[in-house]
């Protein structure tokens, strides 16, 4: 399904009928993501940060779902998709404190870079290994229909994910019980670094869908309105007691697996610069343009805000001290038992390297 046509117009039949303002929100978000993106992966290649996992390409299939589930509908992501978790307004700061596992972290430096989460936000912590996170997503959705609660719950998970133990599982259940839970998956091309049409038979994640009587659609996952407009249907499914949707957003890794990855050794140059025709930013941008709304001046003044934006906020992150020590005593039981309380006063009390500092 398409919504923008190649010439920046909408199709009218499939407008979902955003104001002109929630449009331009919406590509002021996915530039914002990318800036960010752009910013964490030149920290990580200067040693600042560790590893991160970037969305470039896939900002459209990210930042469209997110705007279409609504406030009270829970986010469980995979680990790409931190753009929907500032797309409700988690602050920037706090998650470049989480990249830099300092003080500020809310996770204490205990967590993988990318792994953060808000309760407040309804945004759950980050699962990593391979789907776990979807039958996560699935108990949610129960817990909200057994209290009664008219929420929903999308999960976000790659092509490769739909192999998993846990996707099936996952899948079966949220069939059977009805569970409203969205399934969205990212279908970029990859699980890592290996093609999609090598680690499945089916010729479409979308057909998966059928063996569990769960409804599916397969849309184009770099046009933004049409993941809005598929998304908010099946939140809407699940608003009726329809149960759960499958939506596999259709899109493409511009960049690596992660800064872990070096995509050049599985992919060639020209197929990625192929797939930057189809940049949903570039799409996007041609579609507000064409409505008077955005020029070159607008992108320039906002490139500059939110850049000035994620160098201020590396600029405080990297001032902050580390964690400190008896942090990691914390957090764990509601009482401390007797046990604990006495390694964290040895822990403490005991001899630290000066360079570490004691933060005790």
């Amino acid at each position: 399904m398409h919504v923008i046509r190649e010439d920046g117009s909408l199709d009218p039949t499939l407008d979902p009928g955003l104001s002109i303002d929630q449009v331009v929100a919406l590509y002021k978000a996915m530039l914002r993501t990318r800036i960010v993106d752009d910013r964490l992966e030149k920290l990580q290649r200067q040693g600042r940060i560790a590893f991160h996992v970037g969305s470039l390409g896939e900002e459209a299939a990210i930042i469209g779902a997110a705007a279409a589930l609504r406030d009270r509908d829970w986010i469980v992501p995979c680990y790409r998709e931190v753009g929907a978790l500032l797309w409700r307004g988690y602050p920037l700061q706090r998650y470049v404190d989480h990249m830099y596992g300092n003080a500020g972290d809310p996770l204490r430096g205990r967590q993988m870079p990318d792994h953060t989460f808000s309760k407040s936000h309804r945004y759950l912590s980050v699962s990593a290994p391979i789907g776990t996170q979807i039958p996560h997503a699935v108990g949610v959705a129960m817990a909200a229909k057994k209290r009664g609660l008219d929420e929903c719950v999308g999960v976000f998970f790659g092509d490769g994910a739909t192999s998993s133990n846990d996707f099936h599982a996952a899948m079966n259940f949220a069939g059977v019980y009805e569970a409203p839970v969205l399934f969205l998956c990212r279908n970029n091309g990859f699980a890592i670094s290996l093609r999609t049409e090598h680690q499945t038979a089916a010729r479409t994640m979308a057909e998966k869908a059928a063996a569990y009587r769960v409804p599916a659609a397969r849309i184009d996952g770099n046009d933004v309105l049409a993941v809005w407009r598929a998304v908010r249907e099946g939140v809407q499914r699940a608003t009726d007691g329809g149960g759960p949707t499958f939506i596999e957003l259709m899109t493409y890794r511009l960049g690596g697996h992660s800064t872990s990855d070096d995509p050049s050794i599985y992919r060639s140059q020209s197929e990625v610069d192929s797939w930057r025709k189809a940049d949903p930013l570039a799409r996007l941008r041609k579609h507000i343009e064409q409505r008077d709304v955005w020029n070159d001046d607008l992108e320039s003044d906002w490139r500059a805000i939110c850049d000035a934006e994620v160098k201020e906020c590396v600029l405080r992150a990297e001032e902050k001290p580390a964690p400190e020590l008896r942090g990691m005593f914390t957090d764990v039981y509601a009482e401390q038992p007797w046990h604990l309380r006495e390694q964290e006063a040895q822990c403490v009390g005991g001899p630290r390297a000066k360079d570490e500092g004691d933060e005790s």
